[in-house]
Formats: C-alpha cells, sequence, structure tokens
C-alpha cells in the first residue's frame, strides 16, 4: 500500500485479493455504504474507512467533484489503473469511457450529486485489436464532504475478462438509478379506543375522570339587593324590583 502526505491521494493495492470474486465487491461496497448511512441520507467521507471493505479496496475508488459533471480520482485501486495502463489518480471519471459516451456520464454524475442518488452502470468496452471482449460494471455511491456538500463518491469498478491492450475505454450499456430517501419515521403506537376502568380513580371521582383535574365552575354575580339602582341606568329601577309601599293613615 503506497501512502503520501494526501491521505485522499493515496493508492491502494491489496494484492493478494485481486482476482478473486470480483463481482462481489459491488456487494460488499454497496452493504458498507449502507451500513454507513444510519438513518442518514447521505454518509460522511470521514466516515468511510479502509478497513471495513478491505477484501474490495483493489476496486474502490474515492471521487471529488471539481465541476458540474466532472468528477476526479482521489483514491483508487490498482483494477483501475490496470485497465487503464498507468495511475488513474487525478484523472477525471470520463477518462474510462469513449468520448461519445463521456456527456451522459457527466450527467450520471450530476444525478449522482444533485438527488442524490445510487447509480450502478453495466459496461462493455470497445474492441480492436489486442483489446478483447470486456465486461464491467460500475456503482457510484455519493458522500458528503467535511464541509458537509454532497461533493465525494465512493465507487467500485470491477471488470470481467481479459484486459489486454491498455488503455480500455468503455461504453454504457444499461444503466439502474435508485434516488435516495431518508428512512420514514416509525409511526408512533396507536392508543387503544375501547374504555378501560382506572382503578387508582377514588371513590369520589365519576368514572373517567382518572387524574384529570375537576373543571372550574363559573357562577353567575349575586343579584344585586333590591332597591338598589340598575348598573346600566340608576335612575331607573330593576326589572322584576317591587315598587315602594306608601303608608296611608286614617284620622278618622
Amino acid at each position: 500500500m503506497a501512502h503520501n502526505n494526501d491521505k485522499d491521494a493515496t493508492i491502494i493495492s491489496i494484492s493478494e485479493y485481486r482476482g478473486t470474486m470480483p463481482h462481489s465487491s459491488l456487494s460488499m461496497i454497496d452493504a458498507y455504504w449502507e451500513g454507513l448511512r444510519a438513518g442518514r441520507l447521505v454518509p460522511r467521507r470521514s466516515d468511510v474507512d479502509p478497513r471495513g471493505i478491505d477484501r474490495a479496496l483493489e476496486h474502490a475508488f474515492i471521487l471529488e467533484r471539481i465541476a458540474p459533471g466532472m468528477a476526479r480520482f482521489r483514491l483508487a485501486g490498482m483494477h483501475l489503473n490496470d485497465l487503464m495502463g498507468m495511475e488513474v489518480r487525478g484523472m477525471p471519471l470520463t477518462s474510462f469511457f469513449s468520448p461519445q459516451e463521456r456527456r451522459d456520464v457527466s450527467e450520471l454524475l450530476e444525478y449522482v450529486f444533485e438527488e442524490p442518488a445510487k447509480v450502478r452502470l453495466r459496461l462493455t468496452a470497445e474492441r480492436s485489436i489486442g483489446k478483447p471482449s470486456l465486461e464491467a460494471e460500475l456503482l457510484l455511491l455519493p458522500l458528503k464532504s467535511d464541509l458537509g456538500d454532497i461533493s465525494r463518491v465512493l465507487g467500485c469498478f470491477v471488470a470481467s475478462g481479459e484486459i489486454g491492450r491498455t488503455p480500455r475505454r468503455f461504453r454504457v450499456a444499461e444503466t439502474q438509478k435508485t434516488p435516495l430517501l431518508l428512512p420514514a419515521p416509525e409511526a408512533a403506537p396507536q392508543a387503544d379506543p375501547s374504555p378501560k376502568p382506572d382503578l387508582n380513580i377514588a371513590p369520589s371521582h365519576k368514572p373517567g375522570e382518572g387524574f384529570a383535574e375537576r373543571p372550574t365552575v363559573f357562577r353567575k354575580a349575586a343579584d344585586p339587593a333590591p332597591g338598589a339602582p340598575d348598573p346600566k341606568d340608576p335612575a331607573k329601577p330593576l326589572r322584576g324590583e317591587r315598587p315602594y309601599l306608601k303608608l296611608v293613615r286614617n284620622e278618622d
């Protein structure tokens, strides 16, 4: 394994795993990325630990978005170097594709970053003298940078067959796009609509009160004393008030 000062620029090679179960690398990296999500939309680049995908490192890579529709390799396994016949660090992903395919690949990259989404491609290599039939699969999984923007990709590139003369470039035969969604929140438990007796109710409470506070009873103010003036018109006696009695004396 080679190292330099930029840990993202490291070229990883696990030679003892080369050529063994190539397609299992796609499933391993996909499952690892899904585990990193842990209920989030997209995991962070800093969450990725090479030890979690040690058997797939030869086919793994990290991309960095540098412009709309363009991303370059920051980390790449030796399988990708073998396909190009050179070190691919710093090269754009589109360098693996024939010129007529590059625009479509750029649009797929933007889809990965902007949707965000998982993209899986089935590829076929161009054939010529010294370049036999070669098929491949490419997996692109979005990541967040340390700044929180979706500008990294964890990927896997697996070619099956004899590589032959390099560089090998590919055409897209099939595309599978999966937009990402946050996991649905767990539904709150539904209350049982059937009434149940509350054994904690004191005898003086009515059934169903439980621990609820008793409702406040509002009473009307006491009626004014007889003879008191009507508050709206002091000169007018209150409705229903009895008139004053007049004492009459008979002197006879």
